[in-house]
């Protein structure tokens, strides 16, 4: 435990480096990830031809193995193989394979009756999706969500591997030096940063879907 605490206290402004990279990493694809899945996901549901598509092409992409991707992707996109713009386009394209379905099913799990009952009240499509639709969706949505950010936190410290990746760097930096404070630090703070994220994507849920609770009080 001392050569661990006498790590941090030698290190700690690279180990907040790394933490704040690893979170701009994670996040950044996050929300690429979920606006780009939100307009795929309802042309699965608008388009019911579609739906099947999508999620058998939704399936492979997630399939590809994460290294394999980000090697790729700077001969696709002409970045350079250290640049971060990598690992954000990779996991942007995770998060959307992994959330178009997601969007797609909760879209699909509202009642019928009340998307009827919102036309009948004069919803135009656009307003009933917006008001009516995403907020009752919004349970599955934000369930894939979760999944979608600690897949992204795990992600990212693969990226260490061609020399960019947050609290990843801790662990390669600790093998070469058979040194195992920095793989003990990286491991914690990826941990610690999964439940805060999820944490706060439960207290998000709790704060837009009040009815849940009240449902659930009832029963």
């Amino acid at each position: 435990m001392n050569e661990i605490w006498n790590y941090l206290q030698q290190n700690r402004d690279a180990v907040l480096d790394a933490l704040g990279q690893h979170v701009v990493l994670a996040v950044l694809p996050l929300l690429i990830g979920v606006l780009l899945a939100l307009p795929v996901g309802y042309l699965g549901v608008r388009f019911g031809w579609l739906y099947h598509p999508i999620l058998n092409v939704s399936g492979v992409i997630y399939a590809i193995p994460s290294l394999a991707v980000f090697v790729a992707l700077p001969y696709v996109l002409g970045t350079q193989i250290l640049s971060p713009v990598n690992i954000v386009v990779a996991l942007a394209i995770y998060t959307l394979a992994l959330m178009a379905r997601t969007v797609a099913d909760g879209l699909r799990s509202v009642d019928p009756a009340l998307t009827e009952a919102a036309t009948a009240m004069g919803y135009q499509r656009t307003r009933r999706l917006l008001e009516v639709e995403l907020p009752l969706a919004a349970p599955v949505i934000l369930a894939g969500v979760r999944v979608a950010a600690v897949s992204n936190i795990s992600l990212v410290s693969v990226g260490a591997l061609l020399g960019v990746g947050g609290l990843g760097a801790l662990f390669t930096r600790g093998f070469q030096l058979f040194y195992t404070a920095p793989i003990v630090v990286g491991i914690v703070l990826s941990v610690l940063l999964a439940a805060i994220a999820d944490l706060l994507i439960v207290l998000f849920q709790r704060a837009v879907t009040p009815w849940t609770r009240v449902a659930a009080g009832r029963n």
